[in-house]
């Protein structure tokens, strides 16, 4: 690589250098303020989306080191690595253009002791039309199957020109909406939701400053109302949540707790509202925003939040212990939450004894402004590498002229992405209005953004009918969305009639065969 088209940048001295192995690569020493590094220019087409990675090493020890491109407009920061030393790590992002002319890449570390060393750039660019064609050959791949359907006789020979419909009952992929205790007397807002979710969160009434308003009086009416509206509906619970780290969102009476009643309500927090919903949530989300916040590490330890998730699995272990926050797919200024820093903390978790075993996930909270997609798909791809469960959790947008258009590219993002297993939207109704994004107005007519969850879920296949005939063999193929499908075939000669359930997932070996008796 060489150091051309390389130069220092601030006071921070530059060489190029060559490992034991060979590998060359240039290093910024010398360092006076965090920015001091080396940097690379480019010229940046406007609206253009671009995809960004390095490998970076430290001199000595770890220190987080950002990438930032300097432009007309402002600083677009790409993204953030921990770095090592005596190993490589790579940095992925990306950000999108909002204008046209020259920029400069540098990289930043508060940790001025250390030398930053890089290697292996790259910066692609894709235009929003090569973006979406991405997303919709990764739709394609992942979230579909080709599906050979042949209608028999008793005696197994083919039926051919048997009428087939086929309608989807229930999608795979399942997107959701937070709702609170509102919809219980609200008949409108029950056949809204219910024609469109599979999965819901509760806004706030399994939080405990809602379950437990004085010490040792539980109230757990709401949620056990909500919760058999849900299961009424056969609409999947999230569990949201055991605990809040944030101590703004506390029971009013623990702050005057010492250490040891603190942990003795919060032990007995975990064991009452678990133990009543185990089986009958499909996730927990046990210490929420444990990396923006840390009020519970301030009464109890560092090591707190790692406890509660070993006490969560010894109390329910049949389903996956999220963390969850914000700002880790939505902004790349973030330093508390970037996709090292969530790993961090992950890892910290399941290092604690006890906790080797546990069942985690990761939480995505989705509470964006402007959307930055090559920085959401690059985050993602780094968390991906845990192989754990990912879900968007909290989806919204925050209100403005284009507050649809962004709602209908993140969704488009996550459901492209293969490791995102779901989403719960974040637009819990009340009359006096949503956390940030409401999807209807009072009447429960939809508002443009809910315009644009009907529109990707019709797309997704949400109730699809699909009608045909069968071939000379007997057969009928579709190319269909994963999910659970009803299939009925007639054949004329006989007027025989035969209905059965048919499932379609990510595992199965395309094309998938059935047969089907009439």
């Amino acid at each position: 690589m060489g150091l051309e088209g390389w130069n220092a940048f601030g006071d921070a001295k530059m060489q190029h250098r060559e490992a034991l192995g060979g590998n060359k690569f240039v290093a910024a020493h010398g360092r006076k303020l965090p920015s001091d590094s080396i940097s690379q220019k480019f010229y940046l087409q406007n609206e253009m989306l671009y995809s960004f990675s390095a490998w970076i090493q430290v001199s000595e020890g770890n220190a987080p080191v950002a990438a930032v491109f300097k432009t007309a407009t402002g600083l677009k920061h790409a993204g953030v690595v921990i770095a090592e030393s005596n190993c490589w790590s790579m940095l992925k992002g990306g950000f999108t253009s909002d204008a046209s002319g020259p920029s400069e890449l540098y990289f930043e570390s508060k940790n001025i002791s250390v030398e930053i060393w890089v290697d292996s750039i790259s910066l692609q660019p894709f235009t929003q039309e090569e973006w979406t064609f991405h997303q919709d050959q990764s739709i394609k791949k992942i979230r579909k199957s080709k599906v050979r359907i042949q209608a028999v006789d008793k005696q197994g020979n083919p039926l051919p020109n048997s009428r087939i419909s086929i309608e989807q009952k229930k999608p795979g992929f399942p997107v959701g909406c937070a709702i609170n205790k509102n919809i219980l007397t609200n008949t409108a807002y029950k056949d809204w939701f219910t024609s469109r979710f599979t999965v819901t969160t509760f806004e706030d009434e399994m939080k405990w400053y809602s379950t437990e308003v004085s010490p040792g009086h539980e109230d757990y009416s709401s949620a056990d109302a909500l919760l058999g509206f849900a299961k009424e509906h056969n609409i999947a619970v999230r569990g949201h949540n055991v605990l809040w780290d944030d101590p703004s969102f506390q029971p009013g009476w623990v702050f005057s707790l010492s250490p040891t009643p603190l942990y003795k309500a919060v032990a007995k927090r975990i064991n009452s509202v678990m133990s009543r919903y185990k089986g009958q949530v499909i996730s927990w989300d046990v210490v929420n925003e444990n990396l923006h916040f840390s009020f519970f590490e301030s009464k109890l330890g560092k090591q707190a939040s790692a406890f509660f998730y070993k006490l969560a699995h010894t109390t329910d272990g049949t389903v996956p212990l999220f963390l969850n926050d914000y700002n880790t797919i939505e902004d790349s200024r973030d330093v508390a939450t970037t996709p090292a820093m969530y790993l961090r903390k992950l890892r910290e978790i399941q290092a604690f004894p006890g906790n080797r075993d546990a069942r985690m996930g990761i939480g995505l909270e989705g509470h964006f402004s402007t959307p930055n997609l090559p920085y959401m798909r690059a985050s993602i791809d780094t968390l991906a590498t845990t192989r754990l469960p990912i879900w968007l959790t909290e989806l919204d947008v925050l209100s403005s002229p284009n507050q649809d258009k962004y709602l209908d590219q993140v969704m488009k993002e996550a459901y492209s992405h293969p490791k995102v297993d779901g989403i719960v939207l974040w637009s819990a109704w009340k009359p006096q209005g949503c956390y940030r994004m409401c999807l209807t107005d009072n009447n429960f007519k939809n508002l443009p953004t809910g315009d644009v969850v009907d529109n990707l879920l019709q797309q997704w296949g949400s109730k699809t009918l699909m009608m045909g005939s069968t071939n000379s063999a007997g057969f009928f193929e579709a190319t269909l969305f994963h999910g659970e499908y009803e299939v009925n075939i007639t054949h004329s000669s006989s007027l025989a009639h035969s209905s059965m359930i048919v499932s379609t997932n990510a595992s199965q070996q395309s094309p998938v065969i059935f047969q089907v008796t009439v």
